[in-house]
Formats: C-alpha cells, structure tokens, sequence
C-alpha cells in the first residue's frame, strides 16, 4: 500500500463516494477512479463494491481499516507537528529559580505570557542555586533565575535588574525618621542579628563586611534560608540582612531599610551558550525585568 492509496482509500471510506473523496483529496473525479483501480490491481484484490450508488468497502478492506484509520491519524499528527515546529509557543517553557523568585515575580510573568502566547507549556521548578547549575548544563530545564553570579559555571547570563541589600527589623525598630534613610553598616556594630549560612557568593561578602565590625553583632541564632530569618526577625529575634526580594515579598510585620553599602544584588537570568533563546523565552525574560524593577521601585518609594 503506497501513501497515496491509504489517503484515497481513507478518503473514500470517510465520504462514501468517489466525488466525494476527490473533493477531500483536491484532485478529479477520473483521477480518484484512476487511482483507486491501480490500487486495486497493485493489492490483487476489490477495496469497494458499489451498493445502491455507494461505496462499500470489502471485507478484504475492513481488515485493513483499523490499521489505516492509525496511519491516517499518525500522518495527521505529524502535520501538526510540523506546522507547530517553526511556532515559538510549541517549545515548552522550562524555568529552575530561587524559592523567593518563585513567590514574588516569576508567576506574574507566568501570567502575562500566557495571555500573549496562551499555548505555551510551562515547567516551573525552585532550586537553589548550585542545583540550579546542574539543571541547566543536564539539559533538565533551559532558563535559571537567581541572585548568583553563574557565569563560572560555563553558562551565559544576563543581569535583568539590581537592588540593595536589606536589613530587616522587628516591628517599632526604627523611627519614622531612621526609616527615610539607608542604614550604615557601622551602626549593625553590636546589635543581635540572626546569622545566614548559605554559602554563596553574596552570603560569604555579607560575612566579610560584617566581620570588620567592632563591636561584633551578637549572633547567636544561625539559619539556612532568608525566609526563615524574616520569620525570625518578626518575632523578636534581632536584626537579619537579606536580598531585596525576599524583604518585599515577606508577609511578615517587618521594618526595612537598604544597607548603605557599595554592594548590588543582581538578578540573573542564566541559560546554556549552545542554547540561544528564542521568542517566548525572551518574552518571558522581558516580564520578570518589568516585575522586578516594578517591585523594587515600589519598595524604594
């Protein structure tokens, strides 16, 4: 069976007629008749009889239906296929961030892309940000958010936004007055404060600054994540310095204030040199930028 008799012999067994399987096919009445009876010839056997001026396939033919109607049915999927292929929105968006970028700008960005591009499939997983790596060079997802130099990594970045490092204080801390201004590092000099122990290239800088302060603040409550030193910072527990991100999406009473330090945090989208972005990953992009200086700008205001 050549390709040419499964689209004639589905077409027929679809319209019930030559006429109408020609029109189906975009081809001549004669031509569909021509073909059907080299069809025929060529298998040694009658496909249709005619019965009260209609086709009727048979019984050599409905043994071959069920695995015609799959031919027909894997051929349409592949022009599916291939009319999606040079689409943008067919390629799945797949996205590895930070837990804190997972709550406050990634699913806004979600959202606006899928009003523009509302077939996109998204894949949205949290890791911090040495599994992150991992996850990109293995192929597993294809953009990285995060507040981490990656480059070292053999992956190529770009820096969509900056902000400032945040001290972040329990409720009444600070006047109204001491809240209009950037915070010295010099006053943090003995205040109690809840210690953070990623090992990341930010979290190492912070300690370093903090380790030329005499007097020492008093740390006596150590914690893997910035979250949980907001939570603790609500309660009572001293003073933590944090990302701007997490600062602004803590649902926490907190007090804030930029540190008054020459040191940004940067947030970087990452992604594979042998992976260039196309539309939608840069759509994509282009809306966690607008979010994230959104939401800083608010939160300088």
């Amino acid at each position: 069976m050549r390709l040419r008799y499964i689209e004639l012999f589905h077409a027929v067994l679809s319209t019930g007629s030559l006429t109408g399987a020609a029109s189906l096919l975009n081809i001549s009445q004669p031509a569909a008749s021509k073909a059907l009876q080299q069809a025929e010839n060529h298998l040694g056997f009658a496909l249709f009889s005619r019965v009260r001026g209609r086709l009727q396939p048979t019984q050599q033919a409905l043994l071959m239906r069920h695995h015609i109607d799959r031919i027909m049915r894997e051929m349409y999927d592949l022009q599916r296929l291939s009319a999606n292929i040079t689409r943008p929105e067919s390629h799945p968006l797949r996205v590895t961030c930070t837990p804190t970028l997972a709550q406050v700008v990634v699913p806004d960005a979600i959202a606006r892309l899928g009003k523009v591009y509302p077939g996109t499939i998204v894949e949205l997983y949290t890791q911090h940000s040495a599994v992150m790596c991992e996850s990109l060079m293995l192929r597993e997802t294809d953009i990285g958010l995060t507040l981490q130099d990656l480059s070292h990594h053999g992956l190529l970045q770009q820096a969509l936004c900056h902000g400032n490092i945040m001290v972040v204080a329990p409720p009444g801390w600070w006047s109204a007055r001491e809240l209009a201004r950037p915070l010295p590092i010099s006053e943090l000099a003995g205040q109690p404060m809840i210690g953070i122990t990623v090992q990341d290239a930010l979290g190492n800088m912070l300690q370093g600054h903090l380790a030329k302060i005499a007097p020492a603040p008093r740390t006596n409550v150590w914690v893997q994540t910035y979250q949980l030193a907001c939570a603790l910072v609500a309660r009572g527990g001293g003073l933590a310095l944090v990302d701007p991100f997490t600062a602004r999406c803590s649902k926490e009473p907190l007090q804030m204030r930029p540190l008054k330090l020459q040191l940004d945090v940067t947030l970087h989208a990452a992604f594979r040199s042998d992976n260039p972005l196309n539309a939608v990953q840069r759509r994509f992009l282009d809306y966690v930028r607008d979010f994230a200086q959104g939401l800083l700008a608010a939160g300088a205001a």
